[in-house]
Formats: C-alpha cells, sequence, structure tokens
C-alpha cells in the first residue's frame, strides 16, 4: 500500500469519526474558578511553607519536627483551607480556592469560602466553616516581612478591615460595598471618593446548591441573580470597566456551574419511618416558609420580616441605601432591568436541600447543629469545634459549649476558635418556631432534614 493510500484512509476515518463532545457552560465554569486568576496573588509557595513559624509555641514545635509534606498537611488544616480532592499530591500545590498567578504566586477565588469539608469529604459548593482567613493574612503580612517580600492588597486592607473575627465566618458582605464605593454606576474607578461607613459583621457562606432554586441572591434577597453580581468581590481598583466586560462570558459560565451543583447525601444512618413523620410535621409547621420537598417540590422564596423572624438584625442593617442604589442604578444590575430591592424587611427563608451538611446555621453561623436550631433554649452562649467528627446525633458541627469564652484564649488569634453570641452580629436569638413542637416532633423533624 502507498503512502498516499494510508493517508487517505486516515482522512477518510477522521471525517467519519464523531467529533469530541463541546464541553457545556457548568464545565468551563468550574475550570475557569479552577485555573483563571481573577485576583492579584496573595502568596506564593515559598511563603506557604514558612507560615508554621507564626504559630503558638506547641504548633510550631510539631511543624518544625514534621517532615514537608506533613507540614503542608498541617498548615492547610491550621488556616481551614481545603485541599484539592482531584490532586494526586494535595501538599504539591494551591489548595482548592487558590490558583497560580503567570507572574508567581497564588490568587484567592469564590471556593476559598464556598469549597467546605464534611464528614470527611471536601465538597465544592459546600460552606467552608473551617476558614481562619483574618489569622491566615496576619500570618501572611508577618512571613513577608520577614522574607523582605512585597505586600498584597489582602495584606495591607487587612490591617484596617477586619476579615472574619471568628473561624468559618467571614465580613465578606463589607467587602463589597467597600469595593463598590469606589465606583461609579458604569463601574468607572474614583479614588477620590470618601470611605463608607461601615458596620462589620461575620456572615456564614450559604451552600451554592441553592442558588438554582433562588430568583435573588443573599440571605435578605436584595440583589438579582445575574452573573454580574458573582463579579462585585473582583473589583479592585486594578480592574478595569473593560476587563470586567472581558470576564463576562467567564462569569456566566461560573453561575451555569452553581447551578448544576446538587446536594450531598447524607452520610449516616436514616430511620425512614421517622422521617416520613418529620415530613408531615415539616409540612404542616415549616412549608410555609421553606417549601416541600420530594417529585412535587415547591419553594415560595419568602422574606420573613426581622419583627417575626427575630434573629440577630446587624446584617439587614448594615448595607446602606447608598450601596443597594448603587448597585439598581448600575452595571451590575444592568442598570435596573435585574430587580434590586432597596429595603428589604428581613431575611430570606432559604431552601434547605443539603442542610443536614451545611452546619453551622442561620445567616451569621450562630447555632452549631440542627438539634440547637430545633431547641432555641438550648443554644450555646459560646462554642468551639472539638474535632472533625460530624455529629451524627444532632446534626451538624461536634462541639464545646462555654458560659463565656475561657481566660485561656488571651490572643485575638486564640479567641477566633471561639464563637460567642454576645458579640455585635452574632446573636443566636430568633426562630423560635420550633418551640410550637412537642419534643417527639423535633425529633421526627430532625430525622426528616436528613433526607433532603
Amino acid at each position: 500500500m502507498s503512502r498516499n493510500h494510508l493517508v487517505i484512509i486516515c482522512l477518510a476515518i477522521l471525517s467519519t469519526a464523531s467529533p469530541a463532545p463541546a464541553e457545556d457552560p457548568a464545565t468551563r465554569g468550574y475550570r475557569w474558578l479552577r485555573t483563571r486568576p481573577y485576583l492579584p496573588a496573595d502568596f506564593d509557595q515559598a511563603v506557604f511553607d514558612r507560615l508554621w513559624t507564626n504559630w503558638p509555641a506547641p504548633d510550631r514545635k510539631k511543624a518544625s519536627a514534621a517532615d514537608q509534606a506533613t507540614r503542608r498537611r498541617m498548615t492547610l488544616d491550621h488556616y481551614g483551607l481545603m485541599p484539592d480532592p482531584d490532586a494526586k499530591d494535595p501538599t504539591a500545590g494551591p489548595a482548592l480556592g487558590h490558583v497560580p498567578v503567570a507572574s508567581g504566586g497564588w490568587a484567592m477565588n469564590c471556593l476559598t469560602c464556598h469549597a467546605g469539608r464534611v464528614d470527611g469529604r471536601v465538597i465544592p459548593g459546600l460552606p467552608n466553616t473551617h476558614l481562619d482567613l483574618q489569622t491566615l493574612v496576619e500570618d501572611v503580612r508577618r512571613t513577608k516581612i520577614k522574607m523582605l517580600k512585597p505586600l498584597s492588597h489582602l495584606d495591607i486592607v487587612s490591617v484596617t478591615l477586619p476579615l472574619s473575627t471568628t473561624r468559618g465566618t467571614t465580613n465578606s458582605v463589607v467587602f463589597g460595598i467597600v469595593l463598590g464605593n469606589y465606583r461609579d454606576k458604569d463601574m468607572v474607578v474614583h479614588l477620590d471618593r470618601r470611605p463608607p461607613k461601615l458596620i462589620h459583621h461575620d456572615m456564614d457562606a450559604p451552600p451554592l446548591w441553592n442558588v438554582r432554586h433562588k430568583t435573588a441572591l443573599y440571605c435578605d434577597a436584595f440583589a438579582p441573580k445575574n452573573h454580574r453580581v458573582l463579579m462585585q468581590f473582583m473589583l479592585l481598583p486594578s480592574t478595569s470597566p473593560q476587563r470586567l466586560t472581558s470576564w463576562e462570558p467567564a462569569f456566566r459560565d461560573i453561575l451555569a456551574w452553581i447551578e448544576s451543583l446538587r446536594p450531598p447525601k447524607y452520610s449516616g444512618a436514616v430511620d425512614l419511618g421517622l422521617a416520613e413523620k418529620g415530613r408531615k410535621i415539616f409540612s404542616k409547621a415549616c412549608a410555609t416558609c421553606h417549601g416541600t420537598y420530594g417529585p412535587t417540590r415547591s419553594y415560595p422564596q419568602r422574606v420573613v420580616a426581622i419583627e417575626t423572624i427575630g434573629t440577630d438584625p446587624v446584617r439587614l442593617n448594615a448595607l446602606t441605601s447608598d450601596h443597594r442604589t448603587w448597585m439598581k442604578t448600575g452595571w451590575l444590575s444592568r442598570y435596573g432591568k435585574d430587580k434590586v430591592v432597596l429595603k428589604p424587611s428581613g431575611y430570606l427563608a432559604p431552601p434547605l436541600d443539603g442542610i443536614w451538611a451545611t452546619g453551622p446555621y442561620l445567616h451569621n453561623g450562630s447555632v452549631p447543629t440542627l438539634w440547637h436550631l430545633l431547641h432555641p433554649k438550648e443554644r450555646p452562649a459560646v462554642w468551639r469545634r472539638t474535632s472533625e467528627s460530624f455529629d451524627h446525633e444532632r446534626i451538624g458541627i461536634d462541639i464545646e459549649s462555654f458560659d463565656t469564652v475561657p481566660d485561656s484564649a488571651k490572643t485575638a488569634r486564640s479567641r477566633r476558635r471561639y464563637f460567642d453570641t454576645s458579640r455585635p452580629g452574632k446573636s443566636a436569638a430568633g426562630h423560635l418556631f420550633p418551640d410550637k413542637l412537642t419534643e417527639a416532633e423535633k425529633r421526627a423533624v430532625l430525622e426528616f432534614l436528613k433526607t433532603l
């Protein structure tokens, strides 16, 4: 057979072969999150490998004696960063939620807060309740100064703007207020503007898989669900309006990925008979706000008045009318084509899909387990996570409770491990509706919630 004949045969085979399937938007969106930096680098491998030198003496001693791979795993755990579940060696590169930057270093993205671990599983879209962002940035800053490396935007901003005061929560809403303050409605930067008045408050990240059921975002449902609203945390002054526009296709894909997510199934045993009793009780007592589940599910997207829900009001009051109006009249809402609520009356009753995995509960993360949510009078004044174990009895975080923060927590670093509900914005009050149920009914509802 001549060479020409072989070429003809090969071309014939290629012409009849099925084309490679096109990458769907959701798959592309996750790839953008895993590979494209939308912010400047925060730190590099060299800085990451020296973070342990800032730890308290007992932890520092253990890290000093460990090999490099073990020390890197310890570093991930110390700051609540999630290992890459797809990597052969999670210690060999950036954590999930950081991506390499061409000029060197790792840049943070949405997955730092929106990829977490529950019952030993790392799940993209799950709130990261382990993250200690303030401590991470403080230690990065100290390490860079020792190594004579330049500081990044977070290193500088965090000196005056708290990133978090409790492990597992972040002051994320305020980030958006600050960044938006220096942009006009067309996203043009104006650094001569006065700083905005801020009410700092920590929030618990919501599970991303419930976004597909909503038409509005955030716990007060004031913002429209569109790809532009997802971009507000990329509004550093160095990002031009033109660059934002060029990123729009990627963020449409990222929203498609978010809406493709589904909740994880409960990892423990379920008493199906008791759960069915709980379903009937839930339908009568809870479905008006939280919807129904199963083949004929419904979700009312109901905002409950703050006077009725009774939960901590700081988040509701923290967003100024100026910020809400800026979103309503500007580029993020397509100049008002997408609805923005200027005066929300309370908090959104969220969908409860996968609720077993998303503790702690309420918008500020003040209630550690579903059992505590159903027993308002038993909610701890102060609590801290005690282990990686999942509490299958009470469904949520395995905790230790206290009347007050122990005197042994002398530093801000150590106090961040304790959730103190007496602090502004951190109240565990409200959502008292379960008080109408008997103890047996609460137990049945708890069993039903495992199945969602």
